[in-house]
């Protein structure tokens, strides 16, 4: 699967539980880890592992082996590694504390497109 095809899949399952404020950035000038990383906030810690799960199934779903996964047990920040994209589940507060998004400045960001 292409990434940005992963990509969509990701975002699609972060959608449909209701995840806050989803952004792709595109960190393949960046960095040789990963090609995008997605960044989505929860608003509990129960709702930012329900988010990360629904991730996860959805993309095993499609076939998609995940590499590994942090943080599903604490549910402040859920890391999935699926390879050549990377999704963050946070709580507001610790998304606003670690700020990737200002880490990884420079990098192709884009907002995912829900209505609320």
């Amino acid at each position: 699967m292409q990434s940005e095809q992963l990509v969509q899949v990701a975002i699609a399952a972060l959608e449909d539980m209701k995840a806050q404020d989803i952004i792709s950035l595109d960190v393949r000038e960046k960095t040789s880890v990963t090609d995008i990383m997605v960044i989505a906030s929860g608003t509990s810690s129960r709702h930012v592992k329900s988010l990360a799960d629904n991730v996860l199934e959805k993309v095993k779903h499609q076939g998609v082996r995940p590499l590994g996964s942090e943080g599903l047990e604490g549910g402040e920040w859920a890391l999935l590694d699926l390879g050549d994209v990377v999704v963050h589940v946070m709580l507001p507060t610790t998304r606003e504390f670690y700020d990737l998004e200002r880490l990884w400045r420079g990098a192709e960001q884009s907002r995912a497109a829900h209505g609320e």
